[in-house]
């Protein structure tokens, strides 16, 4: 069946108009000529939807009253789990239930950030129901592949980013992103105090990246989604990796322990890190621009302006998406429309693979 598009109450079926006239005929078919190759491009947009950036295998579905989700099937009560567990390094020791605690998770290295941790960042706030910053970020601000390194945030972009989250100007392209719409949460509870406090605080600790290893390949081991992460299959199984970031922990035991210290694999498609370099370094020839301009010469930041090298693909990935469809839209984030307007999933690709490499000075 021909493509059939309304305009102005005409008709458009596979290019031309039902109308008299040659000449109408042409603007009317050019018109919805045009109006065909802006759905396909709507059409295309949806369908390079960075899932894996994400933490999902399948795009978001479309837009639409979501579904009413299926109450979830009673399960025995566990045993607890009282296995103390010890990490390479640390002279800590914690429980699972220790370490994931949601208001007062584990701090493996208390001598690698500063004393003392302000009671949001350690404990969070119960009373309104704000887990404790370390518990995803960790109590040293490194992050993980799921969320975001807070650690060497210039303390104006901190302060700015939660109060874009508490007004509703930033929020994930993909409404799954469990993670992203309960931060929207905890920083609409949080005091200016509050935020304030966590900004001084990371914003004082240097950042130390190189912790994700990239590796170009067009093979990838079998992962599965698990919270925004993908953990290996057992077994050797893979499967082609295609246009994407396969990323997730190097050790599951340790991550899931909260380790600072466990890294992650980032698998890259073949030439994705010479064509990130290639638009992050020049601009690609006018379809971006070079990121060195706002984010400093070595990409370690400038000013308020956050720094992009050793930062995670997928995190990276995510907020340039966020910002191209328009879901992040703060302060600041007009400055970024022109860099990411004409990025394709490729450059995407590219850009977060090369970023991830970057070893900044010193280290």
């Amino acid at each position: 069946m021909a493509a059939a598009t309304s305009l102005g109450g005409r008709k458009c079926r596979g290019g031309g108009v039902q109308r008299g006239g040659v000449m109408r005929r042409l603007i009317g078919g050019l018109t919805c000529g045009l109006a065909l190759l802006f759905t396909a491009s709507v059409v295309n947009a949806v369908a390079q939807h960075p899932s894996w950036a994400y933490g999902f295998v399948d795009p978001p579905p479309a837009a639409g009253p979501a579904a009413a989700p299926a109450a979830p099937a009673a399960a025995a009560a566990a045993a607890p789990d009282t296995t103390v567990h010890r990490i390479p390094g640390s002279t800590r020791s914690f429980t699972r239930a220790q370490a994931g605690d949601a208001y007062g998770p584990a701090d493996w290295f208390p001598e690698e950030h500063p004393n003392p941790v302000p009671p949001i960042v350690a404990n969070g706030r119960r009373d309104a129901a704000i887990n404790a910053c370390g518990l995803c970020h960790y109590v040293g601000g490194r992050g993980r592949q799921e969320n975001a390194g807070v650690a060497g945030l210039p303390y104006e972009y901190f302060v700015q980013t939660m109060l874009d989250f508490k007004n509703d100007k930033r929020k994930s392209a993909d409404p799954r992103k469990a993670n992203t719409n309960r931060m929207i949460l905890f920083a609409k509870a949080m005091t200016m105090e509050e935020i304030e406090a966590s900004a001084r605080y990371f914003s004082a600790i240097a950042w130390k990246p190189n912790w994700i290893r990239v590796v170009e390949t067009r093979m990838v081991p079998k992962t599965r989604p698990q919270n925004g992460v993908f953990v290996l299959l057992p077994g050797n199984e893979t499967e082609p990796l295609g246009m994407r970031i396969v990323e997730g922990p190097e050790d599951v035991e340790r991550f899931e322990l909260r380790d600072p210290h466990s890294g992650f694999v980032a698998y890259a498609p073949v030439g994705s890190l010479k064509a990130g370099e290639t638009l992050v370094k020049t601009g690609g020839g006018g379809k971006t621009v070079q990121c060195g301009i706002c984010h400093g010469a070595t990409l370690e930041g400038s000013g308020p302006v956050p720094g992009l090298a050793g930062r995670d693909p997928s995190y990276v990935v995510r907020q340039l998406y966020d910002m191209q469809v328009g879901t992040r839209h703060g302060t600041w984030s007009a400055l970024m429309k022109p860099v990411v307007e004409k990025l394709t999933a490729e450059d995407l690709v590219a850009i977060g693979a090369y970023l991830a490499s970057v070893k900044p000075s010193g280290t």
